[in-house]
């Protein structure tokens, strides 16, 4: 069975639209919000889970703070040869299959993927590109992007841009 889009109701958007700011809200928080019953909110919940709509809980964490626990990022471009009769769908679903890819798209331009990799150490980001990426039969190329620093995520600020003037814009000197 193949992906199958449906229509949501301004309620579900609503929903949605709340839990995508704040996760951490419970059904009786959005009915509190929404001016909804409780049970009806924590239902459509449920089918939107059960649906794949909302396909989980995400906590943004600002990795720059966080000494003990570095994390090296690479997004790994991935140029690849269709298969006959299977297209890009085959290559996406074994790529998909390996835990150290936390996010894969499918791109236009020079490369046909885009995976976020994340592992402890440089090497071990490259080990896994060569091993496992590079060897795919109907992978041609592959180029990593270390990530140096990270100021945005999911929306949220992380840091480490420079001072502004207080109104968002970048302080300007000569």
């Amino acid at each position: 069975m193949g992906d199958m889009n449906r229509d949501v109701d301004a309620n579900d958007l609503s929903i949605l639209e709340l839990l995508e700011n704040d996760a951490r809200l419970d059904a009786r928080d959005l009915a509190d919000i929404l001016g909804e019953d409780e049970t009806t909110v924590a239902s459509s919940v449920r089918r939107m889970e059960d649906e794949r709509i909302i396909c989980g809980y995400h906590t943004v964490i600002n990795y720059n703070k966080v000494l003990r626990d570095e994390r090296i990022m690479a997004f790994i471009e991935v140029d690849v040869t269709p298969m006959k009769d299977r297209g890009y769908d085959h290559t996406a679903a074994l790529l998909a299959k390996y835990p150290e890819i936390d996010s894969l798209y499918l791109i236009t331009g020079d490369n046909d993927f885009i995976c976020l990799v994340q592992g402890r150490t440089m090497f071990e980001v490259c080990q896994f590109v060569a091993d496992r990426i590079a060897v795919m039969e109907n992978v041609r190329s592959t180029k990593t992007l270390f990530v140096l620093k990270q100021y945005k995520q999911s929306g949220v600020l992380t840091g480490g841009g420079r001072a502004s003037d207080g109104e968002g814009r970048l302080v300007v000197s000569y």
